[in-house]
């Protein structure tokens, strides 16, 4: 049996965006707000868009993209909440549809079913937010009692230059530890 964190843990799970690069910011300040923090990534986040590396230097655990066999130990307490950032296209659809064939669909699937807060901060560009598959998606989850930041499509502002991820509104969107 896992043993409860002395702080209140956080599941960060992690997916293949170019702003994927940007979660040791996510990380900190979800420290700085009290939160033990573990990461799961999906297996294509795991290909190069974050560093693992220093992701598990700041966390102090490994980062986990793969299921574990049933006799290893379980490396992470159970979730006292979820953030997913950023949230692709496929993971949204997938969860949503309940296509649990990764470890960080499942362990959404999983969290949502326990009725563990979970927020989200989709980064989907607009011509795939336009399909009507995700709209849908959004709509379930959202039923699921799922919250939601504001989209980010990391296309150039006005004045040519990019938007900042938000990366502290998903804590915002969680309960207090």
């Amino acid at each position: 049996m896992t043993e409860r964190a002395e702080k209140p843990f956080l599941y960060v799970v992690v997916c293949a965006a170019g702003i994927a690069s940007g979660v040791p910011e996510l990380i900190r300040a979800a420290q700085a707000r009290d939160w033990a923090v573990g990461v799961i990534a999906t297996p294509v986040a795991m290909g190069g868009f974050f560093d693992a590396g220093a992701v598990e230097a700041r966390t102090g655990r490994p980062v986990r993209s793969a299921w574990r066999s049933p006799a290893d130990p379980r490396p992470f307490p159970p979730p006292d909440a979820v953030v997913v950032a950023p949230a692709t296209f496929n993971t949204l659809n997938k969860w949503a549809a309940g296509l649990a064939d990764t470890l960080a669909v499942g362990t959404l699937c999983e969290a949502a079913g326990l009725g563990v807060p979970i927020a989200v901060l989709p980064c989907v560009a607009d011509a795939l937010a336009a399909h009507p598959a995700y709209r849908e998606s959004l709509t379930r989850l959202r039923g699921m009692g799922v919250r939601f930041g504001e989209p980010f499509t990391g296309e150039p502002g006005p004045d040519g230059g990019h938007p900042r991820f938000a990366w502290e509104r998903a804590l915002d969107l969680l309960d207090a530890p």
